[in-house]
């Protein structure tokens, strides 16, 4: 039987802690959000967020089960409406569909992210004459699944998700998860034509990147409607989102890459993060800071080592950066969002003392995690 759900109410009655506390370095940037430590299903976890637009465009969610650990990265570009609906909507697909199927497979994920796809189009739909701009609202989505000790990661975009492995020398070595769906990847490009053999401008370099269509990098994402739909066309006063000739077919997709693995006994920690860390922190540099400083607030020391790599690329010091006001802050750095999922390989296979927990990151919206539609059923995974 499955045991994620335990006793519901009894969770809803503990009382939620906040376990951040901000260091010296970033105590004073207002921008910044974090938690430093919460246990999961198979150890801890920890999330840093910081802002550089002027709307705050990221997602994050870290879901919390007796046996089961849920984690969702959102990046959003064109305004935050898709990256919301993301984080409002996606988990309860995938719920869904879990207990529909009674069992657990890369099907469900893709099922789950093309659900909230046409949710989320309809929504424009809905919406798009009060606020044309929702069209060009999208969002990379980076989800990742801990099932018992089976890993599950999905991806469409250019988030990314990394393990920390230790070698026979116990020194810890990146492992890429995932593949960046992202224009500037020859590979995607290679991709995009072969989808596309009619269309000789699918894909050319504009203001000096790769871009789909020559206006968005990503080649992945939920949303982006008028790059799925003619009806969704924004007007030629938008040229930033203007194409030059109708849309005949999408030329972008919501269907993620989905990979699956069992857990092994190298296997220290897992490094979920919107492409703002990877712009300024390698795989390596990022799997080197995780293993090497304590657990409390390690995804804030991740983010604090982008913004001052940032900030260093700039000819200044992250203390300066810090006092520029967001909006302007896009200039320096995008927004970023780093999970860090621990996986402790001496605990049994349930931690029955792991609360249900639901974190979002940035707006501090703590909570007890909906997993009661899963209750009771025997998941075949």
């Amino acid at each position: 039987m499955l045991s994620w759900l335990g006793n519901l109410a009894a969770a809803c009655m503990r009382p939620v802690q906040r376990y951040a506390r901000m260091s010296k370095d970033d105590e004073d940037d207002p921008l910044f959000w974090s938690r430093d430590l919460d246990p999961h299903s198979l150890g801890e976890f920890s999330i840093a967020v910081v802002q550089s637009n002027q709307t705050f465009e990221d997602r994050c969610q870290v879901e919390t089960g007796t046996d089961a650990t849920f984690v969702g990265v959102y990046d959003g570009h064109g305004g935050p409406e898709a990256a919301q609906f993301v984080v409002d909507r996606l988990f309860g697909h995938f719920l869904r569909i879990v207990q529909d199927n009674e069992s657990i497979s890369e099907d469900v994920f893709k099922n789950a992210f093309l659900a909230t796809e046409d949710e989320f189009l309809g929504h424009v739909r809905q919406k798009r004459h009060s606020n044309p701009l929702i069209s060009a609202s999208g969002s990379c989505c980076l989800v990742g699944v801990i099932w018992g000790r089976t890993l599950y990661i999905a991806n469409a975009g250019d988030s990314r998700a990394i393990i920390g492995c230790l070698s026979r020398s116990n020194n810890v070595i990146a492992e890429q998860l995932t593949s960046d769906h992202n224009a500037s990847k020859e590979e995607v490009r290679d991709e995009l034509r072969s989808l596309h053999p009619d269309d000789p401008n699918i894909v050319f370099c504009r203001n000096g990147a790769w871009r789909v269509k020559g206006i968005i990098q990503v080649s992945r994402s939920i949303g982006d409607a008028y790059l799925k739909m003619p009806e969704f066309a924004l007007d030629p006063s938008v040229p930033r989102f203007h194409l030059s000739e109708p849309l005949r077919r999408p030329v972008l997709t919501a269907e993620p890459s989905v990979y699956t693995r069992v857990i092994r006994p190298q296997d220290k920690f897992l490094v979920f993060a919107s492409d703002g860390l990877w712009e300024h922190v390698t795989n390596q540099e990022a799997a080197e800071i995780v293993y090497n400083h304590p657990r409390a607030g390690i995804a804030r020391r991740l983010v604090i080592a982008a913004l001052q790599e940032a900030a260093r690329k700039r000819e200044m010091r992250y203390d300066d950066l810090k006092k520029i006001e967001k909006g302007v802050r896009r200039f320096f750095h995008d927004d970023i969002s780093v999970i860090v999922i621990f996986i402790d390989q001496e605990l049994p296979g349930a931690n029955t003392s792991v609360p249900h927990l639901s974190v979002r990151g940035f707006i501090d919206a703590v909570g007890p995690s909906d997993f009661s539609s899963l209750d009771g059923i025997h998941i075949h995974a």
